[in-house]
């Protein structure tokens, strides 16, 4: 008897150590970042069974695997005639006397490569930054109730609350009044609407549908490669984007528990069509349908401004081939000559995004980092607290943000470059989630964003590296350790 089953056990070992060593291998040919391969390779052999499940519900490299294919049908015509208008825009571009543009041609040239797959320099009339929910809600409102052809709205999280019902009832109303409608929420961010506001705009002939569907939500594990965007686009002219989410939490009322900091962009102009085209391609996807890509919903824009705001769409996300927001942000930090300055909620950042801060500010450029002083996650504090210590060695300065919680992902390069995103500068942002950021060569919105972030600074205090030093054994040992499992964060 002791015998059959001391056999049964050693079958069972060599049977998990084929599907060890399958998985180990699997991993190291699946995953991008080294360090990423460690965790995952450690995990998988010092935590039996549970690290090999882990590896699988949250490891796969979805973006090798083309889990996501964003063909986009493309009426001729339409096509012909945009293709001329950027023909024509690159060349005004190429030669332009516009001393950003030509100060970030090394930029522009990167993020309009084909393997990137980001749309060119587009020209706009007017690009609006928007800070907080209390200074977003009141114009996106005005402006859905304009609609006349199309909406389209994209969010991470949308909540069935006062503000969520609100632009509901719009949707609902424009739908009724013939406006085309399309609503996607993803399965997870927004669960709390599914059978609530979905159900109300789906029977109002809203077309509603969940990105990335989850089907037994109490057991979700796809935390990984949600669609993290926000994007509203009205009649393909004038388009939402950044950091605010639809949320009661965003607006900063007399009654509210914590204050809310976050940016976000409204555009009008042809960076309207680049957020467009993102949206169209994540709707063909999420409903398997192919749109067709018109003169409906890419119009002509008549450019009114004869100093038109230039800006730049990037997405990235297992849909694109690489981390193409990661790369701007690097390329942007490499062509700065005097000042960086970044907000994020979370700093836990590639190995190559911290490296470029530490050599720029070595290099004599005043780097200027604000992340909040509490965060919404102790884990995700000390991980971040962890890379604190090389970024003050080498002279950055940090800043804790102690008004409330500071939401907004954005960045300006010396005044004269910017960018307002919905990706944090950590891992999971730039090469698990899908998500969109736009690039501005606008000495005035630079302008307007340095004054948001020297304002923020007044509602924080610096981290000084005398006194960061002086934290105790145990904490340095604690974040050092949590830092070995930043990749899953």
């Amino acid at each position: 008897m002791w015998f059959t089953e001391a056999k049964w056990i050693i079958l069972i070992q060599v049977l998990y150590t084929v599907i060890l060593v399958a998985c180990c291998l699997r991993i190291v040919y699946d995953t991008r970042s080294v360090s990423k391969t460690l965790a995952y390779l450690l995990f998988a052999v010092f935590v039996p069974v549970a690290g090999i499940a882990f590896y699988f519900s949250f490891g796969i490299n979805y973006r090798k695997r083309k889990l996501y294919n964003k063909k986009l049908i493309v009426d001729e015509t339409v096509k012909d005639e945009f293709q001329e208008f950027l023909k024509k825009t690159d060349q005004r571009i190429s030669t332009s006397n516009n001393g950003v543009i030509r100060q970030y041609q090394g930029l522009i040239r990167l993020l309009s490569n084909r393997k990137i797959g980001s749309i060119s320099v587009l020209p706009n009339n007017e690009i609006k930054l928007l800070i907080n929910g209390e200074a977003l809600f009141p114009v996106l409102i005005e402006e859905l109730q304009k609609a006349e052809q199309c909406i389209h709205i994209e969010y991470y999280i949308y909540e069935n609350d006062t503000i969520g019902n609100r632009i509901k009832d719009i949707l609902i109303q424009k739908a009724k009044a013939g406006v085309k409608v399309r609503f996607i929420y993803d399965d997870f961010g927004s669960r709390s609407i599914r059978n609530t506001i979905v159900r109300e705009l789906t029977r109002a002939g809203v077309q509603a549908h969940p990105f990335n569907k989850i089907r037994l939500i109490g057991f979700a594990n796809r935390l990984n490669y949600r669609n993290h965007r926000k994007i509203v686009v009205i009649d393909g002219k004038t388009s939402f984007t950044g950091g605010i989410n639809v949320s009661d939490r965003y607006i900063n009322q007399a009654t509210s528990d914590l204050f809310w900091r976050d940016t976000h962009l409204m555009i009008r102009g042809y960076s309207s069509l680049a957020l467009q085209q993102v949206f169209l391609a994540d709707w063909n996807f999420c409903v398997k349908e192919s749109v067709l890509i018109s003169k409906e919903y890419f119009p002509a824009i008549d450019i009114v401004t004869q100093n038109p705001a230039y800006a730049q769409v990037v997405s990235s996300g297992p849909d694109s081939d690489l981390p193409n927001i990661l790369y701007s942000i690097i390329q942007s930090v490499n062509l700065a000559r005097e000042e960086i300055l970044l907000t994020t909620p979370y700093y836990i950042p590639d190995v190559s995004l911290q490296e470029s801060l530490v050599m720029a500010a070595l290099s004599g450029v005043k780097v200027k980092l604000l992340v909040p002083k509490q965060g919404d996650s102790k884990l995700v504090n000390l991980a971040t607290q962890s890379y604190f210590d090389a970024l003050l060695r080498a002279g950055v300065k940090i800043y804790l943000y102690k008004k409330g919680f500071v939401h907004a992902k954005t960045f300006v390069v010396d005044r004269r470059l910017a960018s307002v995103s919905t990706a944090n500068f950590d891992v999971r942002s730039f090469d698990l989630n899908f998500e969109v950021s736009v690039i501005m060569y606008d000495e005035k919105m630079a302008s307007q964003l340095a004054d948001a972030f020297d304002n923020d600074v007044l509602d924080a205090e610096e981290l000084v590296l005398e006194r960061w030093n002086r934290r105790s054994r145990f904490r340095k040992i604690t974040e050092r350790i949590v830092r070995l499992f930043s990749p899953f964060m």
